[in-house]
């Protein structure tokens, strides 16, 4: 998709070094679900002299403006990804907390008619399934 500066004034922020350079590790990170600290601390890595709590600020205008998507997933720690086009839901990991991203129709239409069984008009949604991943390394940790 790719969020330009002429993104940010449309959204009624300022062009800001933290904000780009936050906006680029976003768009580019391997990790597709990050942590603030996440955030900063591959910032921090990249030699950029940016605070915390700047981090968290920008992360919320973000948020605010429609640019990233804001996730608590079960370990009430919140992540962020860049907002795309189509919606999808998530897996997490349980041991390791890896996030898999998935979109299944069937799910879809089957959330559709269940809201409408109980007289509800659908704003969003959003379905998190918890489990184990295919790593051995969280299998042999259940066992």
């Amino acid at each position: 998709m790719g969020f330009t500066n002429q993104d940010l004034r449309k959204a009624g922020l300022k062009v800001t070094l933290p904000r780009i350079k936050i906006l680029e590790l976003l768009e580019t990170a391997d990790k597709r679900h990050m942590s603030a600290e996440e955030v900063y601390k591959s910032l921090i890595d990249q030699g950029e002299e940016v605070g915390l709590a700047t981090v968290y600020r920008v992360l919320t205008q973000f948020e605010q403006a429609g640019i990233v998507e804001r996730h608590n997933f079960e370990n009430n720690i919140s992540v962020f990804e860049i907002m795309q086009d189509g919606h999808h839901d998530h897996l997490v990991c349980d041991v390791c907390g890896k996030v898999v991203e998935f979109h299944n129709d069937i799910i879809e239409e089957q959330q559709k008619k269940v809201a409408e069984e109980h007289g509800f008009i659908l704003s969003g949604h959003s379905l998190v399934l918890y489990g184990v991943c295919d790593s051995q390394e969280c299998r042999d940790s259940i066992s």
